[in-house]
């Protein structure tokens, strides 16, 4: 087997690489794009940081290439869903740099109230601002944490141990969770009013991109200062620029940008800014130990088949694997799908699994489900290792039954998920071999292939509902790929006035068309989903 480390690893993990049996290993750091897909082909494996960028054009070069592991946490440069669909496992180190992370945004918050950067570049200038730099204690201040995940949690307990007040916003977490750790779970919106700091511990999402924006900063305390080491792009630079000219961000340290490098960003000209160039998991102890984990984790796949901490893949031997992949594979997307339908923060999730299935040991299921689930929340941080962890450590309740009965089918999965809001059922299950489908939503019977660009409509069974909503679509250029109508079930044979019909179009419905759709008269919801 043969492996290339594309980018800069500690010397620790390329040396166990060496050692291990049957596996020759390469270091060709700096390659250009073009240089790294020439030579991509001849290697089983591929070890990154965030340097090396894995496109689905690299990976159809890559014909040999089973895994790519990533030195840290962050996947922002790996083409997940290229990489599955081509069978290459993706691995990362979940938690080799979280707490050097949540150390360089406290060191920002403390360099940025005392002026520590401006003091040292004045006096080696030769001049004594004494008095231009007077900085604010952090003593007794509210800071306000963004995100309560494995990063975030450890910044509010060190900013717990420096007197400060801490407040913490997370949808995904339930505020009991967050204050059985001590701390007080708060909205945005009060998050914003209280907070004399904020700090964000976000993953980098389609809902988390420049959501810290000029009417989040409108709605925050005068003299706020904020602290950005989590991902490039939460942070609207444009927008904090303005705020910072205004006066009302009275400071601002970043350490990651929308674009890296960022060249020459206005902000750059501002004195109450601070920045580094993406130092987060940049220290030596963080730098050991992603080395290590990644390092033995590529050894452990390749000569044994044993996956770990991978994004795409359960973490399961390799026997077991070929025996679970269908039902992995709809766990997976009955989770993904649960997680598009729910709103507020999870409570509990009850996993049932009906009828025949050989004596299989099923807890790698239950993982991909949980994963499926968590993944749009957490998207940096969850694998199928530590899925369960999350969800604990997030005060969610998992729960397993196992029955004979499977109603009409051979064999059954049902997930019940509970919110603080809401409570919604699905239930799936595999025909033939390989073919994963859901039967039914809440009170809906259906048969609907979880992929792709999708809606689901909720209508009245009167005539002409359907024929609407085709006609809306045709007439937005939106071409239906699948249909499946399901019927609601009020009591035992009895229907429903309603009916549930689930589209599979072949582009993404615009929200405008989604609007649309919500304004005909049948039509009662509709939810766009993408699997």
């Amino acid at each position: 087997m043969k492996v290339l480390v594309s980018d800069n690893l500690g010397e620790i993990g390329i040396q166990m690489l060496q050692k291990a049996n049957g596996i020759d290993v390469d270091v060709k750091t700096g390659l250009a794009p073009e240089e790294l897909k020439s030579i991509i082909g001849d290697y089983d494996a591929l070890v990154i940081r965030s340097a090396t960028k894995v496109t689905e054009d690299l990976l159809q070069a890559a014909g040999r290439l089973k895994v790519v592991g990533r030195a840290g946490i962050g996947l922002d440069n790996v083409d997940i869903a290229a990489a599955s669909k081509r069978g290459v496992v993706v691995m990362n180190t979940p938690t080799g740099n979280v707490v050097t992370t949540a150390e360089h945004a406290i060191a920002m918050m403390l360099a940025l109230s005392r002026n520590i950067p401006r003091g040292t570049a004045t006096l080696k200038a030769g001049k004594w601002d004494k008095k231009k730099l007077q900085g604010r204690e952090i003593f007794n201040k509210v800071i306000g944490v963004v995100g309560f995940g494995k990063i975030g949690s450890i910044v509010a307990d060190r900013a717990r141990g420096l007197k400060m007040q801490v407040v913490v916003h997370d949808p995904f977490v339930t505020p009991e969770r967050i204050e059985k750790d001590g701390f007080e779970a708060v909205s945005l919106d009060e998050l914003y009013r209280r907070s004399d700091y904020i700090t964000v511990h976000v993953p980098k999402l389609k809902d988390t991109i420049g959501f810290i924006n000029r009417d989040a900063f409108d709605k925050m305390k005068d003299g706020v200062m904020l602290v950005n080491c989590a991902r490039g792009g939460i942070v609207n630079e444009a927008d904090l620029y303005d705020a910072m000219k205004s006066g009302k961000v009275a400071g601002a340290a970043l350490d990651v940008f929308e674009t890296e490098p960022p060249e020459n960003s206005p902000l750059f000209e501002l004195e109450n800014f601070i920045c580094t160039p993406h130092l987060g998991a940049s220290t030596k102890e963080a730098q050991t130990n992603v080395a290590v984990a990644i390092a033995q984790q590529i050894i452990d796949y390749l000569t044994t088949g044993t996956i770990v901490n991978a994004v795409n893949v359960p973490s399961v031997t390799g026997d077991l694997l070929a025996k679970l992949r269908p039902f992995l594979a709809l766990g997976d997307r009955m989770g993904c799908l649960m997680s598009q339908l729910i709103c507020g923060p999870v409570k509990g999730v009850t996993i049932e699994f009906m009828g025949d299935f050989q004596g299989l040991d099923l807890s790698p299921v239950s993982t991909a489900i949980i994963k499926g689930l968590l993944t749009p929340m957490v998207k940096d941080m969850v694998n199928s290792v530590n899925a369960p962890i999350i969800a604990k450590d997030r005060g969610i309740k998992v729960s397993e039954t196992t029955s004979a009965d499977a109603e009409d089918y051979l064999n059954l999965i049902r997930l019940t998920t509970e919110t603080t809001e809401m409570s919604v059922a699905l239930a799936g299950t595999v025909f033939g071999k390989n073919d994963p489908r859901i039967v039914k939503i809440n009170n809906f019977r259906l048969e609907m292939t979880p992929h792709g660009h999708s809606a689901i409509i909720h209508n009245l069974d009167r005539p002409g509902a359907i024929g609407s909503i085709g006609m809306t679509l045709g007439k937005n250029n939106i071409n239906i790929g699948r249909m499946q109508v399901g019927q609601e079930q009020v009591g035992q044979g009895e229907d429903g006035d309603r009916n549930i019909i689930f589209l599979e179009t072949d582009t993404p419905i615009p929200p405008e068309v989604i609007e649309e759709l919500k304004s005909l008269p049948l039509v009662k919801v509709v939810i766009p989903l993408e699997l």
